[in-house]
């Protein structure tokens, strides 16, 4: 009895064996019986979903313009199906009678004017009564276009159309593209090389085709430089060598006042390297670090904002913080420096005078600090 019932157990079964008797028929069929589908899950496509049953082999080649034709002659035959309610054309309830007087306005609303008045409005144009309305402020007779046109202009009518005219989109403005950057990036090269005493502003802004190597030599000839004070390489494609370049040159120039380096590929680690430069520089008054091609982070801008605190001599910089606190620690800090900057410097004509003067902080241009002016007390 025992070797009967070990004939009998599935597990001494021998799959091999069964399977290398089965037909390739056999084994197609056992496959398709063995997929794991799941037709209720909406995430996978159509083909995970259901069985193939596409193994109908195909009639003949496909041909696009054959099936629509057979789809149209198909729809024309079928026969449309009856409305549930015909269609006659019968009107059903009552017509509509205006009362006695719709239309008019009353008699206690109605407005006497002046004979010339009335005379100059009976005579009026459309255009003419629109510039009117206008000018009375019934803006809702009209478009938000002929309101303004009418307020904007004086002794003509502005108006070319009645109230009810349709709405016209605005004719499309050309506006010229703006001249192309003319400095030489090589001849500027030159002189920055040779500390030219009459080259103090260079301007490399928006010149796309300059060489990465190139950035670098200026920035290397600037270390030396003693007569550059602004310089603007914004949207020249710079990038992280770039600005470890810019590091080097702050830790030992001592001219430079303006650095423009906005928009442009410098990564948070190239900024870094700035800012941390930045730490030993005391002649830079300016600097416009903004739009880069990625966010700088939560801790260039900790480090940013560090700078403004141990640094007395920027009073401008030009960077859209994205979090409160470097964003109010460095408002404090330019707020102290341009005050520092008052103290230190009392023969500046704009400061000494008490006129407002502008620095760039954290995300705007602020226009609202007021030096006070100095005196003998």
């Amino acid at each position: 009895q025992p070797a009967d019932m070990s004939k009998s157990d599935p597990r001494d079964i021998d799959e091999d064996a069964i399977l290398k008797g089965m037909s390739p028929e056999e084994i197609e069929a056992l496959e398709c019986e063995l997929q794991e589908m799941d037709p209720e899950n909406a995430i996978l496509p159509a083909g995970y979903r259901q069985r193939d049953q596409t193994k109908k082999s195909p009639t003949g080649a496909f041909d696009r313009d054959a099936l629509l034709d057979h789809l149209e002659k198909t729809a024309l035959e079928h026969e449309d199906r009856d409305d549930l309610v015909p269609f006659t054309g019968e009107k059903k309830g009552r017509a509509f009678v205006p009362k006695e007087g719709h239309g008019k306005i009353p008699d206690h609303e109605q407005i006497t004017l002046e004979p010339e008045l009335e005379e100059a409005l009976k005579n009026a144009t459309d255009a003419e009564m629109c510039d009117i309305a206008a000018i009375l402020g019934m803006y809702t007779l009209m478009s938000n276009k002929q309101y303004y046109d009418a307020l904007g202009t004086t002794g003509t009518i502005a108006n070319t159309e009645g109230i009810n005219s349709v709405v016209k989109p605005d004719a499309f403005k050309v506006f010229p593209d703006e001249p192309p950057n003319p400095t030489n990036v090589e001849e500027t090269l030159q002189l920055i090389q040779k500390n030219d005493s009459s080259l103090f502003d260079v301007n490399l802004n928006n010149i796309k085709d300059v060489p990465i190597p190139t950035l670098k030599e200026i920035f290397e000839a600037m270390k030396g430089n003693t007569h550059v004070e602004y310089l603007s390489i914004a949207a020249t494609r710079s990038n992280d060598p770039v600005a470890y370049a810019v590091a080097e040159m702050l830790q030992e120039n001592t001219t430079l006042q303006s650095l423009n380096i906005e928009s442009n590929f410098i990564t948070c680690e190239g900024m870094n390297a700035i800012v941390k430069a930045m730490a030993n520089n005391n002649t830079l008054t300016e600097i416009k670090i903004d739009n880069q091609r990625q966010k700088l982070g939560d801790s260039c801008e900790m480090e940013i904002a560090t700078m403004l605190e141990n640094n007395s001599s920027i009073v401008k910089i030009g960077y859209h913080f994205t979090q409160q606190g470097p964003r109010a620690r460095a408002a404090i800090a330019i707020t102290r420096n341009n005050d520092i900057s008052d103290l230190c410097n009392p023969s500046v004509p704009h400061r000494k005078s008490g006129c407002s003067f502008r620095f760039l902080c954290p995300s705007i241009l602020f226009t609202t600090a007021f030096c006070r002016p100095l005196n003998s007390s």
